[in-house]
């Protein structure tokens, strides 16, 4: 955010950054909030199971992720659960059968641009494994892994390593 520095309301080279979330303009008043992105990851469970994606993009390509991104306009986080799961695996869900697990705050970096997110994650539980048809542009892989092998250092993103700390050791 520190190189945007021309006024998109009046074109003057007068935007300010404040270092965490807000753009604004001395000359004609303008302000711009960079607000939090809400996004969603979804736990799959099948047993001691849980599936993870390998990502075929960066940031974090191919590391393990679970599957998810962020919620459009106008859509609720369990409605971005479904059509993140069709839109990168294929799969239907059934919302409702979304269970909430906990939030974290998280730095999402993107083309050298620092997003505040906060990630939301969710349990979905499957009777049987599946494999799945993949967009490969996103994802590369799915796994099926037993949740005490985990390892944490092959996790993409922080928030997930700190959500993954606090998950797998939710029973002790």
């Amino acid at each position: 955010m520190d190189e945007l520095h021309f006024c998109p309301k009046c074109g003057e080279e007068t935007l300010n950054w404040d270092g965490e979330k807000k753009l604004s303009c001395n000359q004609c008043s303008f302000v711009l909030y960079h607000n939090c992105a809400a996004a969603v990851a979804v736990v799959i469970r099948c047993g001691n199971e849980i599936m993870l994606t390998k990502r075929n993009q960066q940031p974090g390509k191919g590391k393990l992720d679970l599957a998810g991104g962020f919620t459009d306009p106008k859509e609720s986080a369990e409605e971005a659960c479904a059509r993140e799961l069709k839109e990168e695996l294929d799969i239907e869900i059934i919302p409702e059968n979304l269970k909430i697990l906990l939030t974290l705050p998280n730095i999402y970096r993107y083309k050298d641009i620092d997003y505040n997110t906060l990630d939301i994650f969710f349990e979905y539980q499957v009777d049987k494994k599946f494999d799945a048809k993949l967009d490969i542009s996103e994802v590369s892989e799915i796994t099926w892994i037993y949740e005490n092998e985990i390892d944490l250092n092959e996790i993409a993103f922080n928030s997930q390593k700190k959500f993954f700390q606090k998950y797998l050791n939710r029973n002790q």
